[in-house]
């Protein structure tokens, strides 16, 4: 009897330990989310506003329609890219390369002490201690060459550089025979997937008197997949699978996927330093030579938006942060969250006008000076009295006071690179929910498809570039020292204005199945 009684307690606390319930209770053990706005990023909640000229059309464009767009959730830079910031992004693919250097040559020599010159200590974050370097076990396989910034590689080291030769400047083109690194050789590998052609379906055309599967004939109704092809080359792009059933009915769901999803990750690689020759290339009589030394690795500008970035090496350096971030999340036990980006126009808009329906300009005011006669953005007034704003060239980043939202520079110093290609019509056609406008410009496009759009206005250009809805365009494989960008990422969540009550949520019921 006792034996019973302990059989049968056992068995109601197994059961009672149960997550079965035969209730509809989702998966459980899920983590619970809670959003952090990304360091030196402000929240933008979701929201509709006016998107279009809200001023007369100075130059007649027509291509300001005013339209009413919704637009999502969003983070954003709350300055513009530094050039320290964007060096950290050099110097990455700077370490990254010769770290494999080093790797390779650690493959055919593993004595390794007298090749790499390592601080003898490093701060172990998790221990909260100095520890001690074992070149020993640093070496045995790949992943310790994982870029960590703790660990420091000193370029300068007799025993290091035989190693790192070839990523120096060749002797013939030393300039007082000064050792630099060769900025062609920074190279950043890197993909992404491309959403738009992998969300389009293979194509079917209709096979009269067809067959089903089960051999059953069919009127005008069969489908077959047809192979897409390279419009120029005709070579086939990889076959679509049809993921559909028939029944005995012969009712089929229609369901299709892709037989290979590689053929939709990107490879790229681009050269990451930044054009310094543009201050010279910009401006035909005119004397720019110091700022094409020192503008980008003068510690004197570090908080200056860096400039001389294309649309391409920005797009890069966005993947390079999620990448970086990422990492680091997965490293903490942490999840993944969106991709930074660059802003598509329409989120531009909304960000810039801080909140406010109908502002001409960042601030609020129809005006570009505030009320005790300062200028309120860096641009060129009063007919070219660049200095009168407080800048000559570009300023700090954090310069000048932030619109609503916390946002500095919205207005004046540097034009933005934005995701949106630029069409005149884009106003005409586009969609009022997240409005965008993509096209993914190929080398044989003409220079017309390849106009991405650019907002804000910069250090040299007239007042009217400053106000929230005027578009401009630069191409996107080249760079200007009037152009730069900043990041955004879409918020996870509901989007609502008080960010607080963003994430954790829970589903309240009368009765929790547990």
């Amino acid at each position: 009897m006792k034996k019973l009684l302990v059989i049968s307690l056992v068995s109601l606390m197994l059961f009672s330990c149960s997550t079965r319930t035969g209730h509809l209770t989702g998966v459980l053990g899920r983590k619970v989310y809670y959003p952090e706005i990304p360091l030196g990023m402000v929240y933008i909640p979701s929201g509709s506003y006016t998107m279009g000229q809200n001023d007369q059309d100075v130059p007649f464009l027509h291509q300001s329609r005013a339209k009413t767009v919704s637009v999502q959730s969003f983070y954003m830079d709350q300055t513009e890219i530094t050039n320290n910031e964007y060096r950290q992004f050099v110097y990455w693919v700077r370490d990254s390369i010769a770290r494999e250097l080093i790797y390779e040559m650690l493959e055919e020599d593993r004595d390794a002490e007298r090749y790499i010159n390592y601080e003898r200590e490093y701060f172990d974050e998790a221990a909260l201690e100095w520890v001690e370097y074992d070149p020993s076990d640093r070496f045995e396989n790949r992943d310790v060459f994982n870029l960590n910034w703790d660990r420091y590689i000193n370029y300068q080291d007799e025993e290091i550089v035989p190693i790192l030769a070839d990523m120096y400047y060749p002797q013939p083109e030393r300039f007082f025979k000064r050792k630099e690194i060769d900025t062609r050789k920074l190279k950043y590998r890197y993909y992404w997937v491309d959403l738009v052609e992998a969300a389009r379906k293979g194509d079917y055309h209709i096979i009269p008197d067809g067959y089903d599967p089960q051999g059953n004939k069919m009127n005008n109704d069969h489908r077959e997949l047809r192979t897409p092809r390279h419009p120029f080359t005709d070579d086939p792009q990889g076959l679509d699978t049809d993921l559909g059933h028939f029944n005995k009915k012969g009712q089929n769901n229609a369901i299709r996927g892709h037989e290979d999803r590689s053929r939709f990750i990107i490879n790229e690689v681009i050269n990451v330093y930044p054009d310094t020759l543009c201050w010279v290339r910009d401006f035909t009589y005119s004397f720019h030579d110091p700022m094409t030394n020192m503008y980008f690795w003068h510690p004197a500008y570090d908080n200056y938006p860096v400039v001389g970035v294309t649309w391409m090496q920005a797009k890069a350096f966005n993947v390079w942060r999620t990448q970086l971030l990422n990492s680091w999340l997965e490293s903490m036990g942490e999840i993944y969250v969106n991709d930074f980006r660059l802003p598509t126009e329409s989120e531009w808009e909304r960000a810039a006008r801080g909140d406010l329906e109908l502002s001409a300009f960042p601030w609020g005011g129809p005006y570009i000076r505030n009320s005790a006669g300062c200028f309120l953005g860096n641009f060129k007034p009063m007919r070219g009295r660049y200095f009168e704003d407080g800048g000559f060239h570009t300023v700090k980043a954090y310069s000048y006071n932030p619109n609503g939202w916390g946002l500095y520079c919205m207005a004046g110093n540097v034009a933005e690179w934005c995701e949106t290609a630029y069409d005149e019509a884009m106003y005409e056609y586009s969609h009022d929910l997240n409005s965008d406008y993509r096209y993914d410009a190929m080398d044989w496009d003409p220079p017309s498809m390849k106009r991405k759009v650019i907002r804000g206005g910069s250090w040299k250009d007239i007042g009217y570039y400053l106000q929230n809805a005027t578009r401009n365009y630069e191409y996107q494989d080249t760079a200007k020292s009037y152009v730069g960008f900043r990041s955004v990422a879409t918020h996870l969540g509901r989007g609502g204005r008080d960010f607080t009550t963003e994430g954790g949520e829970e589903l309240k019921q009368d009765i929790q199945l547990r």
